[in-house]
Protein backbone atom coordinates (compact mmCIF):
# COMPACT_ATOMS: atom_id res chain seq x y z
CA UNK A 1 0.00 0.00 0.00
CA UNK A 2 1.16 3.29 -0.89
CA UNK A 3 1.35 6.68 0.58
CA UNK A 4 -1.45 8.06 -0.81
CA UNK A 5 -3.82 4.81 0.48
CA UNK A 6 -2.65 4.64 3.50
CA UNK A 7 -2.87 8.97 3.99
CA UNK A 8 -6.80 8.22 2.54
CA UNK A 9 -7.22 5.15 4.91
CA UNK A 10 -5.84 6.99 8.15
CA UNK A 11 -8.54 9.79 7.28
CA UNK A 12 -11.23 7.57 7.83
CA UNK A 13 -10.26 5.55 10.07
CA UNK A 14 -9.63 8.13 12.48
CA UNK A 15 -13.12 9.82 11.26
CA UNK A 16 -10.13 13.23 10.88
CA UNK A 17 -12.68 15.46 8.52
CA UNK A 18 -15.35 15.07 5.61
CA UNK A 19 -15.05 15.40 2.27
CA UNK A 20 -16.66 18.68 1.94
CA UNK A 21 -14.80 20.53 4.68
CA UNK A 22 -12.98 23.62 3.94
CA UNK A 23 -9.29 22.65 4.88
CA UNK A 24 -6.38 25.01 6.19
CA UNK A 25 -2.62 23.58 5.76
CA UNK A 26 0.16 25.15 7.66
CA UNK A 27 2.66 24.93 4.87
CA UNK A 28 6.71 26.08 5.69
CA UNK A 29 7.90 24.56 2.62
CA UNK A 30 9.41 21.69 4.02
CA UNK A 31 9.08 18.46 2.44
CA UNK A 32 6.48 17.35 4.94
CA UNK A 33 3.90 20.19 4.21
CA UNK A 34 4.89 19.59 0.20
CA UNK A 35 3.98 15.75 0.80
CA UNK A 36 0.85 16.94 2.41
CA UNK A 37 -0.17 19.36 -0.17
CA UNK A 38 0.02 16.83 -2.62
CA UNK A 39 -1.68 14.21 -1.11
CA UNK A 40 -4.79 16.60 -0.75
CA UNK A 41 -4.79 17.52 -4.49
CA UNK A 42 -4.79 14.17 -5.27
CA UNK A 43 -7.81 13.48 -2.90
CA UNK A 44 -9.49 16.47 -4.44
CA UNK A 45 -10.17 18.14 -0.99
CA UNK A 46 -10.57 22.34 -0.92
CA UNK A 47 -8.04 23.34 0.61
CA UNK A 48 -5.99 26.52 1.01
CA UNK A 49 -2.50 27.48 2.13
CA UNK A 50 -1.05 29.22 5.12
CA UNK A 51 2.88 30.48 5.88
CA UNK A 52 4.24 32.12 8.48
CA UNK A 53 7.55 34.06 8.03
CA UNK A 54 9.12 34.06 11.39
CA UNK A 55 12.02 36.49 9.96
CA UNK A 56 14.48 34.02 12.05
CA UNK A 57 16.67 33.19 8.56
CA UNK A 58 17.23 36.57 6.76
CA UNK A 59 16.92 35.48 3.06
CA UNK A 60 15.89 32.51 3.42
CA UNK A 61 12.78 32.66 5.11
CA UNK A 62 11.72 35.32 2.24
CA UNK A 63 12.88 32.86 -0.04
CA UNK A 64 11.09 30.01 1.56
CA UNK A 65 7.81 32.43 1.26
CA UNK A 66 7.89 33.01 -2.40
CA UNK A 67 8.37 29.29 -3.04
CA UNK A 68 5.26 28.40 -0.70
CA UNK A 69 3.47 30.99 -2.56
CA UNK A 70 4.82 29.14 -5.82
CA UNK A 71 3.70 26.33 -4.72
CA UNK A 72 -0.43 27.34 -4.30
CA UNK A 73 -0.18 28.98 -7.78
CA UNK A 74 0.64 25.17 -8.73
CA UNK A 75 -2.77 23.58 -7.41
CA UNK A 76 -4.37 26.95 -7.94
CA UNK A 77 -5.70 27.39 -4.04
CA UNK A 78 -5.90 30.36 -1.82
CA UNK A 79 -2.66 31.65 -0.68
CA UNK A 80 -1.91 33.43 3.22
CA UNK A 81 1.00 34.47 3.97
CA UNK A 82 2.17 36.80 7.55
CA UNK A 83 4.98 37.85 8.77
CA UNK A 84 6.32 38.21 12.92
CA UNK A 85 9.03 39.71 14.33
CA UNK A 86 9.40 36.48 16.18
CA UNK A 87 12.83 37.53 17.86
CA UNK A 88 11.72 40.72 19.40
CA UNK A 89 8.48 39.53 20.60
CA UNK A 90 10.79 36.06 22.22
CA UNK A 91 12.26 38.66 24.16
CA UNK A 92 9.71 40.59 25.25
CA UNK A 93 7.36 37.96 26.21
CA UNK A 94 10.59 36.01 28.23
CA UNK A 95 9.81 32.61 26.27
CA UNK A 96 11.96 30.65 23.78
CA UNK A 97 12.01 31.15 19.97
CA UNK A 98 10.33 27.79 19.62
CA UNK A 99 7.46 28.36 21.95
CA UNK A 100 6.75 32.07 20.46
CA UNK A 101 6.67 30.80 17.22
CA UNK A 102 4.58 28.29 17.96
CA UNK A 103 2.05 30.68 19.71
CA UNK A 104 2.06 32.91 16.87
CA UNK A 105 1.16 30.90 14.09
CA UNK A 106 -1.52 28.95 15.94
CA UNK A 107 -3.12 32.36 16.80
CA UNK A 108 -3.13 33.27 13.53
CA UNK A 109 -4.18 30.06 11.57
CA UNK A 110 -7.21 30.53 14.69
CA UNK A 111 -8.01 33.98 12.96
CA UNK A 112 -7.77 32.34 9.44
CA UNK A 113 -10.58 29.99 10.16
CA UNK A 114 -12.46 32.55 11.30
CA UNK A 115 -12.59 34.57 8.21
CA UNK A 116 -14.97 34.49 5.95
CA UNK A 117 -13.40 31.89 3.73
CA UNK A 118 -13.82 29.24 5.99
CA UNK A 119 -16.97 30.21 7.37
CA UNK A 120 -20.75 28.26 6.21
CA UNK A 121 -22.08 29.53 3.26
CA UNK A 122 -25.71 29.27 2.57
CA UNK A 123 -25.96 26.27 0.23
CA UNK A 124 -22.89 24.27 1.25
CA UNK A 125 -22.74 22.81 5.21
CA UNK A 126 -18.80 21.95 6.09
CA UNK A 127 -16.26 22.05 8.75
CA UNK A 128 -13.24 24.29 8.63
CA UNK A 129 -10.38 22.31 9.53
CA UNK A 130 -6.34 23.49 10.30
CA UNK A 131 -4.27 20.85 8.98
CA UNK A 132 -0.02 20.45 9.89
CA UNK A 133 2.06 18.07 8.41
CA UNK A 134 3.23 15.98 11.51
CA UNK A 135 4.33 12.77 11.03
CA UNK A 136 5.31 9.29 12.88
CA UNK A 137 9.37 11.25 13.91
CA UNK A 138 7.54 14.49 15.69
CA UNK A 139 5.25 12.19 17.62
CA UNK A 140 8.63 10.21 18.89
CA UNK A 141 10.25 13.56 19.41
CA UNK A 142 7.30 15.10 21.42
CA UNK A 143 6.84 11.72 23.48
CA UNK A 144 10.61 11.66 24.38
CA UNK A 145 10.83 15.42 25.54
CA UNK A 146 6.91 14.73 27.53
CA UNK A 147 8.88 12.30 28.98
CA UNK A 148 11.70 14.37 30.62
CA UNK A 149 9.73 17.06 31.14
CA UNK A 150 7.67 15.45 33.37
CA UNK A 151 4.72 15.64 32.08
CA UNK A 152 2.86 12.48 33.81
CA UNK A 153 0.99 9.62 31.81
CA UNK A 154 -0.69 12.42 29.57
CA UNK A 155 2.32 13.71 27.70
CA UNK A 156 3.45 9.46 26.75
CA UNK A 157 -0.05 9.70 24.50
CA UNK A 158 2.25 11.74 21.84
CA UNK A 159 0.18 13.99 19.63
CA UNK A 160 -2.96 13.28 18.79
CA UNK A 161 -4.21 13.07 15.28
CA UNK A 162 -7.57 15.41 16.33
CA UNK A 163 -7.57 18.14 18.26
CA UNK A 164 -10.69 19.52 17.70
CA UNK A 165 -10.10 21.95 14.44
CA UNK A 166 -6.42 20.70 14.23
CA UNK A 167 -5.92 17.76 12.36
CA UNK A 168 -2.78 15.79 11.87
CA UNK A 169 -3.22 13.10 8.96
CA UNK A 170 0.13 12.45 8.45
CA UNK A 171 1.05 10.55 11.80
CA UNK A 172 0.57 7.51 10.57
CA UNK A 173 3.87 8.13 8.23
CA UNK A 174 7.67 7.86 9.13
CA UNK A 175 9.78 10.34 7.89
CA UNK A 176 11.65 7.95 5.40
CA UNK A 177 8.19 7.73 3.86
CA UNK A 178 7.42 11.05 3.23
CA UNK A 179 10.55 11.22 1.76
CA UNK A 180 10.45 8.45 -0.32
CA UNK A 181 7.15 9.64 -1.95
CA UNK A 182 8.57 12.96 -2.53
CA UNK A 183 11.41 11.68 -4.32
CA UNK A 184 9.57 9.45 -6.46
CA UNK A 185 7.11 11.97 -7.47
CA UNK A 186 9.47 14.60 -8.19
CA UNK A 187 7.86 16.95 -5.54
CA UNK A 188 10.42 20.31 -4.87
CA UNK A 189 11.01 21.55 -1.57
CA UNK A 190 13.11 23.79 0.54
CA UNK A 191 15.14 23.04 3.53
CA UNK A 192 15.50 24.37 6.19
CA UNK A 193 19.40 24.47 7.08
CA UNK A 194 18.78 25.04 11.14
CA UNK A 195 17.39 21.56 11.19
CA UNK A 196 20.55 20.63 11.27
CA UNK A 197 21.70 22.41 14.21
CA UNK A 198 21.00 21.22 17.70
CA UNK A 199 20.41 24.94 18.86
CA UNK A 200 16.36 23.94 19.53
CA UNK A 201 15.10 21.24 22.05
CA UNK A 202 13.39 19.43 19.28
CA UNK A 203 16.57 19.39 17.14
CA UNK A 204 18.83 18.07 19.62
CA UNK A 205 16.33 15.24 20.14
CA UNK A 206 15.88 14.73 16.55
CA UNK A 207 19.82 14.76 15.65
CA UNK A 208 21.50 13.43 18.74
CA UNK A 209 19.81 11.60 21.19
CA UNK A 210 17.75 9.41 18.92
CA UNK A 211 20.13 8.27 16.53
CA UNK A 212 22.42 8.03 19.42
CA UNK A 213 19.56 5.49 21.30
CA UNK A 214 19.21 3.68 17.83
CA UNK A 215 22.87 1.83 17.97
CA UNK A 216 22.21 0.29 20.63
CA UNK A 217 18.56 -0.38 20.36
CA UNK A 218 18.20 -0.46 16.00
CA UNK A 219 13.96 -0.75 16.56
CA UNK A 220 13.82 1.70 18.97
CA UNK A 221 11.29 3.89 16.70
CA UNK A 222 8.70 1.25 15.78
CA UNK A 223 8.83 0.43 19.65
CA UNK A 224 7.95 4.16 21.09
CA UNK A 225 5.09 4.32 18.45
CA UNK A 226 3.47 1.17 19.70
CA UNK A 227 4.44 2.18 23.49
CA UNK A 228 2.78 5.46 22.31
CA UNK A 229 -0.50 3.26 21.28
CA UNK A 230 -0.25 1.21 24.55
CA UNK A 231 -0.13 4.80 26.60
CA UNK A 232 -2.86 6.15 25.14
CA UNK A 233 -5.00 3.31 25.86
CA UNK A 234 -3.74 2.80 29.67
CA UNK A 235 -4.48 6.99 29.79
CA UNK A 236 -7.98 6.02 29.10
CA UNK A 237 -8.39 3.61 32.03
CA UNK A 238 -5.79 5.92 34.24
CA UNK A 239 -7.88 9.27 33.47
CA UNK A 240 -11.28 7.45 34.76
CA UNK A 241 -9.45 6.43 37.96
CA UNK A 242 -8.35 9.53 38.21
CA UNK A 243 -11.56 11.33 37.92
CA UNK A 244 -13.45 8.67 40.32
CA UNK A 245 -11.00 10.05 42.87
CA UNK A 246 -11.43 13.35 42.42
CA UNK A 247 -15.26 13.26 42.97
CA UNK A 248 -14.63 11.59 46.07
CA UNK A 249 -12.26 14.67 47.71
CA UNK A 250 -11.89 18.00 45.51
CA UNK A 251 -14.64 20.32 47.04
CA UNK A 252 -14.56 23.45 44.99
CA UNK A 253 -15.52 26.53 47.51
CA UNK A 254 -15.69 29.80 44.98
CA UNK A 255 -12.31 30.37 43.29
CA UNK A 256 -10.78 27.70 45.81
CA UNK A 257 -10.33 23.74 46.44
CA UNK A 258 -10.31 22.25 49.06
CA UNK A 259 -9.05 18.54 50.32
CA UNK A 260 -10.04 17.01 53.22
CA UNK A 261 -6.64 15.91 54.72
CA UNK A 262 -7.67 12.50 56.47
CA UNK A 263 -9.34 11.09 53.43
CA UNK A 264 -5.96 12.05 51.73
CA UNK A 265 -4.08 10.10 53.89
CA UNK A 266 -5.52 7.21 53.57
CA UNK A 267 -5.19 6.90 49.49
CA UNK A 268 -2.35 4.96 47.70
CA UNK A 269 -0.77 5.83 45.69
CA UNK A 270 -1.09 9.59 46.98
CA UNK A 271 1.86 10.85 44.67
CA UNK A 272 0.17 10.31 41.48
CA UNK A 273 -3.25 12.19 42.32
CA UNK A 274 -1.72 14.69 44.16
CA UNK A 275 0.43 15.49 40.71
CA UNK A 276 -3.13 15.41 38.92
CA UNK A 277 -4.79 17.77 41.41
CA UNK A 278 -2.39 20.42 41.67
CA UNK A 279 -0.81 20.58 38.35
CA UNK A 280 -4.43 22.02 37.34
CA UNK A 281 -2.82 25.26 38.85
CA UNK A 282 0.36 25.59 37.16
CA UNK A 283 2.03 23.49 40.03
CA UNK A 284 4.95 21.07 39.12
CA UNK A 285 5.54 17.47 39.70
CA UNK A 286 8.59 18.52 41.59
CA UNK A 287 6.49 20.33 43.93
CA UNK A 288 4.23 17.26 44.54
CA UNK A 289 5.85 15.93 47.23
CA UNK A 290 6.41 19.99 49.02
CA UNK A 291 2.48 19.52 48.98
CA UNK A 292 1.91 16.51 50.55
CA UNK A 293 4.34 17.39 53.34
CA UNK A 294 1.92 19.80 54.14
CA UNK A 295 -0.86 17.07 55.26
CA UNK A 296 0.92 16.56 58.53
CA UNK A 297 3.13 19.82 58.76
CA UNK A 298 1.98 22.61 60.81
CA UNK A 299 -0.71 25.18 59.71
CA UNK A 300 0.11 27.89 58.34
CA UNK A 301 2.88 26.62 55.93
CA UNK A 302 2.59 26.74 52.09
CA UNK A 303 3.63 26.01 48.78
CA UNK A 304 3.36 28.32 45.99
CA UNK A 305 3.07 28.23 42.26
CA UNK A 306 3.12 31.24 39.88
CA UNK A 307 -0.78 31.58 40.25
CA UNK A 308 -1.95 29.66 43.34
CA UNK A 309 -0.67 28.74 46.84
CA UNK A 310 -1.85 25.51 48.91
CA UNK A 311 -1.88 25.33 52.65
CA UNK A 312 -2.77 23.53 55.71
CA UNK A 313 -5.99 24.91 57.11
CA UNK A 314 -6.65 22.11 60.39
CA UNK A 315 -8.68 19.26 58.23
CA UNK A 316 -8.53 20.78 55.20
CA UNK A 317 -5.34 21.26 52.29
CA UNK A 318 -6.79 24.60 50.59
CA UNK A 319 -5.61 25.40 46.86
CA UNK A 320 -6.71 29.44 46.98
CA UNK A 321 -5.21 31.96 44.02
CA UNK A 322 -2.51 34.04 44.74
CA UNK A 323 -4.92 37.19 43.88
CA UNK A 324 -6.13 37.63 47.50
CA UNK A 325 -9.14 39.48 45.75
CA UNK A 326 -10.14 36.13 44.42
CA UNK A 327 -9.92 33.81 47.55
CA UNK A 328 -11.52 33.59 50.69
CA UNK A 329 -8.77 31.80 52.38
CA UNK A 330 -5.93 34.51 52.23
CA UNK A 331 -2.41 33.83 54.21
CA UNK A 332 -0.67 36.89 55.75
CA UNK A 333 3.27 36.86 56.31
CA UNK A 334 5.08 39.02 59.03
CA UNK A 335 6.39 40.95 56.16
CA UNK A 336 2.66 41.86 54.34
CA UNK A 337 1.62 45.15 54.70
CA UNK A 338 -1.08 45.47 52.58
CA UNK A 339 -3.89 42.43 51.29
CA UNK A 340 -6.62 43.29 48.73
CA UNK A 341 -9.59 41.26 49.64
CA UNK A 342 -13.22 41.22 48.64
CA UNK A 343 -14.70 43.19 51.74
CA UNK A 344 -11.67 45.99 50.87
CA UNK A 345 -7.88 46.48 52.05
CA UNK A 346 -6.19 45.11 55.13
CA UNK A 347 -3.06 47.22 56.39
CA UNK A 348 -0.98 45.86 58.79
CA UNK A 349 1.74 48.26 60.95
CA UNK A 350 3.55 46.93 64.06
CA UNK A 351 3.88 49.92 66.72
CA UNK A 352 5.44 50.72 69.97
CA UNK A 353 2.87 51.09 72.55
CA UNK A 354 1.78 54.30 73.07
CA UNK A 355 -1.65 54.79 75.35
CA UNK A 356 -3.26 57.74 72.96
CA UNK A 357 -3.06 55.85 69.59
CA UNK A 358 -5.45 53.24 71.11
CA UNK A 359 -8.06 53.56 69.22
CA UNK A 360 -12.25 52.57 69.70
CA UNK A 361 -12.93 52.23 66.41
CA UNK A 362 -14.08 49.07 65.40
CA UNK A 363 -12.43 49.16 61.75
CA UNK A 364 -8.71 49.03 63.57
CA UNK A 365 -7.64 46.51 65.94
CA UNK A 366 -4.87 46.48 68.01
CA UNK A 367 -3.44 43.53 69.32
CA UNK A 368 -0.38 42.04 71.85
CA UNK A 369 2.02 41.35 69.04
CA UNK A 370 4.03 39.26 71.41
CA UNK A 371 0.55 36.76 71.08
CA UNK A 372 0.48 36.86 67.37
CA UNK A 373 1.94 33.56 65.81
CA UNK A 374 2.75 34.33 62.06
CA UNK A 375 1.27 33.25 59.51
CA UNK A 376 -2.33 34.75 60.13
CA UNK A 377 -5.42 33.36 58.06
CA UNK A 378 -7.54 35.56 56.78
CA UNK A 379 -11.21 33.96 56.02
CA UNK A 380 -14.65 33.61 55.78
CA UNK A 381 -16.54 33.00 59.13
CA UNK A 382 -17.66 29.10 59.23
CA UNK A 383 -20.74 27.88 61.37
CA UNK A 384 -18.48 26.54 64.79
CA UNK A 385 -16.76 29.37 65.03
CA UNK A 386 -16.42 30.71 68.25
CA UNK A 387 -13.82 33.94 70.22
CA UNK A 388 -13.81 35.31 73.36
CA UNK A 389 -14.72 38.76 72.49
CA UNK A 390 -13.17 41.92 73.92
CA UNK A 391 -13.93 42.27 78.18
CA UNK A 392 -15.36 38.63 78.04
CA UNK A 393 -13.75 35.89 80.02
CA UNK A 394 -15.99 33.47 78.59
CA UNK A 395 -16.39 32.28 74.63
CA UNK A 396 -19.28 32.84 72.55
CA UNK A 397 -19.97 31.21 68.92
CA UNK A 398 -20.10 33.58 66.07
CA UNK A 399 -22.97 33.13 65.95
CA UNK A 400 -24.38 33.98 68.79
CA UNK A 401 -22.16 37.23 69.00
CA UNK A 402 -24.05 38.15 65.47
CA UNK A 403 -27.85 37.94 66.89
CA UNK A 404 -26.81 40.25 69.75
CA UNK A 405 -25.57 42.50 67.13
CA UNK A 406 -28.53 41.94 65.22
CA UNK A 407 -27.26 41.59 61.98
CA UNK A 408 -28.94 40.78 58.95
CA UNK A 409 -28.13 37.88 56.69
CA UNK A 410 -26.49 39.61 54.37
CA UNK A 411 -24.07 41.36 57.35
CA UNK A 412 -23.50 37.48 58.34
CA UNK A 413 -22.83 36.27 54.75
CA UNK A 414 -19.89 39.18 54.35
CA UNK A 415 -18.11 38.82 57.51
CA UNK A 416 -14.57 37.65 57.88
CA UNK A 417 -12.04 36.90 60.50
CA UNK A 418 -8.40 37.36 61.36
CA UNK A 419 -6.97 34.06 63.19
CA UNK A 420 -3.69 33.09 64.42
CA UNK A 421 -2.91 29.77 65.11
CA UNK A 422 -6.22 28.18 64.51
CA UNK A 423 -7.27 31.18 67.12
CA UNK A 424 -9.82 34.07 65.97
CA UNK A 425 -8.05 37.22 66.67
CA UNK A 426 -10.27 39.63 65.15
CA UNK A 427 -14.34 39.58 63.78
CA UNK A 428 -13.02 42.13 60.98
CA UNK A 429 -14.60 45.18 61.68
CA UNK A 430 -16.42 43.79 64.72
CA UNK A 431 -14.31 43.07 67.97
CA UNK A 432 -10.99 41.92 68.77
CA UNK A 433 -10.56 39.08 71.03
CA UNK A 434 -10.15 39.66 74.44
CA UNK A 435 -6.95 37.16 74.62
CA UNK A 436 -5.00 39.03 72.07
CA UNK A 437 -6.22 42.61 73.49
CA UNK A 438 -2.99 45.39 74.45
CA UNK A 439 -2.25 44.65 78.20
CA UNK A 440 -0.42 46.77 80.49
CA UNK A 441 2.40 44.86 79.89
CA UNK A 442 2.61 44.73 76.08
CA UNK A 443 5.50 46.41 74.68
CA UNK A 444 4.46 46.50 70.86
CA UNK A 445 1.14 46.04 69.19
CA UNK A 446 0.47 44.78 65.71
CA UNK A 447 -2.45 47.78 64.46
CA UNK A 448 -4.78 46.07 61.65
CA UNK A 449 -7.03 48.70 60.20
CA UNK A 450 -10.27 47.38 57.59
CA UNK A 451 -10.55 49.90 54.43
CA UNK A 452 -13.93 48.39 53.50
CA UNK A 453 -14.51 48.77 49.69
CA UNK A 454 -16.99 51.05 48.16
Amino acid sequence: MDLFQKFEGFIKEKSLFQRNDKLLLAVSGGIDSVVLCELCFRAGYDFSIAHCNFKLRGEHSDSDEQFVKELAKKYNVPFYVKSFNTTEISKENKRSIEETARDLRYQWFNELLQSEHFQNSSLIIHNSKLLTAHHADDNIETVLMNFFRGTGIKGLHGILPKQNKLIRPLLFAAKDDIADFAKTNNLSFVTDHTNAETEYTRNYFRNVLIPGVEKIFPKAKNNILNNIERFGEAEIFYSGAIESYKKKIVHPVGNEIHLPILKLLKIKPLNTLMYEIIKDFNFTALQTKDVIALLTGDSGKYVQSPTHRVFNNRKWLIISPNKTNEAENILIGDQDKLIVFSRGNIHLKDLAINGDQLSSDNKIAMLDIADITYPLLLRKWKKGDYFYPLGMDKKKKLSRFFGDLKLSLTEKENVWVIESNKKIIWVVGLRIDNRFKVKPNTKKILQITLTPSK
